[in-house]
């Protein structure tokens, strides 16, 4: 019969493991949350590579103007919604990212303007804003002080001394440029048929030649329009001085209409 009396104990033990992955952490899941979003990220884009012509145009239509993406195709198209959604937050995040460095740079022109004792009272008529299409910088004349000599596209040296701040420091982004000129509504035309059309376009050219001159770079300049009194900015007033004006639109990139 079997001695009991020497039978050894059987001890088991056993051990806790951390629910919070031990000496480890949560870090692992950070890494792997990072490894699928890069994951995805390369599965869109060789299922956009593997795509008809059609679906390509729908993506690059989409990150052009996604608003009027959404209004043609009202959400549907051959995308699952989940995948504009993550275009949309994309698209915002760089276009804020986009205007926070125009508005930096909005800063830092009228910063070098009200440095320059020749011109710091001419910075009051310089107005610096957001809007759709990028950055807008307006010289605005008033019924005192003129950029240009009356009637003329003749530039006065306080407008090329203001224009050649904002070259400086406009030629040192990438983004692309619009000139526009404008104009009240006093009717001006010759006999040989020169209108304010004609009078807007000069002084938006005279400004290009100025601002090239001066560190603008010739590929940067997208467009050179001239709309006379058809934007006027004071639409209640047509003949106020403030519709006289030359405007330069730093647009946002990748809205370069040529490229």
């Amino acid at each position: 019969m079997p001695d009991h009396h020497n039978e050894v104990p059987v001890i088991i033990v056993k051990k806790k493991v951390s629910g919070h992955g031990g000496h480890h952490g949560g870090a692992w899941k950070v890494a792997y949350a990072d490894f699928v979003t890069a994951m995805m990220a390369l599965f869109i884009v060789l299922w956009i590579v593997g795509q008809s012509k059609q679906v390509k145009e729908y993506v690059a239509n989409y990150f052009k103007d996604p608003g009027a993406f959404m209004e043609n195709t009202k959400g549907g198209g051959p995308f699952e919604q989940s995948t504009i959604v993550a275009g949309e937050r994309v698209f915002d995040e760089l276009l804020k990212q986009q205007q926070e460095k125009l508005q930096q740079m909005g800063k830092e022109i009228m910063k070098q303007l009200g440095k320059n004792p020749q011109i710091s009272d001419l910075s009051k008529q310089v107005k610096i804003e957001i809007v759709k299409d990028g950055l807008r910088i307006e010289l605005l004349e008033t019924s005192e002080n003129f950029f240009f000599d009356v009637g003329t596209a003749n530039m006065k040296p306080d407008a090329e001394d203001i224009l050649r701040i904002i070259a400086h420091e406009v030629g040192q982004i990438p983004n692309h440029v619009i000139l526009e000129g404008h104009t009240d509504s006093r009717p001006y035309a010759r006999l040989d048929g020169y209108t304010n059309f004609e009078l807007s376009a000069d002084r938006a050219n005279a400004s290009r030649r100025v601002l090239l001159k001066n560190g603008l770079r010739e590929e940067q300049v997208d467009e050179v329009r001239g709309y006379a009194d058809k934007r006027l900015r004071k639409a209640e007033d047509p003949l106020d001085a403030s519709n006289r004006r030359i405007s330069i639109i730093i647009k946002f990139e990748g809205t370069n209409e040529n490229g």
